[in-house]
């Protein structure tokens, strides 16, 4: 039998019980639920396409539901649970998800997937006819991608994080396009499965992307700016920080670099919202109501 599960077979149908049908092939007879069967009119004598699996009883049977993902076939599947002690449950369109397990998941627990990520996953079935979920390697998405063309520099992207390293992280986009976050493009680590707009910065020449997660020049301006803002309101229109203040202080306080400071500082003085004085940041009168 397990040559069989986790595969397509075309099976005869040999009975027909009050619950199931019951197929074989080769002398390998299998049940069919008839909640698994979408022709209830199967008679004796004909054959039906179908997917074996062990279900949540633990017992072989077919279903007409064919997967894509299947024995020695990648494709997605869609996380709906996931137990720390076991794995991340896939569903992959049959009546039982898939385990793809613990020793396959990032070593921090914070990097797995979470429920609706996406997980490329084939089968495999081990000495005890269990079912197993595998994730995609590396060969395996270059298998399915396309090239990128340079007309997508700065382009908006979005895609599916598929490999974790120190490094940086890897995608595929939603145009199959292969895109790399190097870790000094990323605001915090994505995790496995997560779904990402990114930034297009660099189209290599073998077609695959550099990507970033940070904002542009003027998009992370804005953030900058409207934390300042925020914060000055909290402490009531008035700071201890300016373009002068230390740099180590300024990113132990709001967590971006000096250069970031200042620049979010001229911007808002520009617009009038704040001004300096004496080593001080200020609201002005017309901002603190905002």
């Amino acid at each position: 039998m397990i040559n069989m599960i986790g595969t397509v077979q075309v099976m005869a149908v040999i009975a027909k019980e009050e619950e199931y049908f019951m197929l074989e092939k080769r002398g390998v007879e299998v049940k069919l639920p008839l909640t698994n069967a979408s022709n209830l009119d199967l008679a004796v004598g004909d054959t039906e396409t179908v997917f074996i699996y062990r279900d949540y009883d633990h017992e072989v049977v077919a279903t007409t539901i064919i997967p894509k993902v299947q024995v020695g076939k990648f494709a997605w599947g869609t996380v709906t649970d996931v137990r720390k002690d076991l794995g991340v449950f896939v569903d992959i369109g049959i009546p039982k998800d898939v385990v793809v397990s613990m020793d396959d998941m990032p070593a921090l627990n914070h990097l797995w997937p979470k429920k609706n990520d996406r997980l490329m996953i084939m089968l495999r079935v081990d000495e005890k006819e269990r079912i197993w979920g595998v994730l995609g390697e590396e060969h395996d998405f270059k298998a399915i991608s396309t090239k990128a063309t340079q007309d997508m520099f700065n382009k908006n992207v979005t895609g599916t994080v598929y490999r974790l390293l120190k490094v940086g992280t890897f995608v595929i986009t939603e145009e199959a396009h292969i895109g790399f976050i190097h870790e000094t493009e990323r605001t915090s680590e994505p995790r496995l499965g997560q779904n990402l707009d990114a930034r297009v910065i660099a189209v290599k020449p073998d077609g695959t992307l550099n990507l970033s997660l940070r904002g542009r020049v003027h998009e992370v301006l804005g953030d900058d700016a409207e934390m300042i803002l925020t914060y000055l309101r909290s402490v009531g229109g008035k700071m201890a920080f300016s373009d002068k203040s230390d740099p180590d202080a300024i990113r132990a306080k709001f967590g971006v670099s000096k250069a970031q400071f200042k620049r979010a500082l001229g911007s808002l003085m520009k617009e009038r919202r704040i001004k300096q004085e004496d080593g001080f940041t200020y609201l002005t009168e017309d901002d603190t109501e905002k």
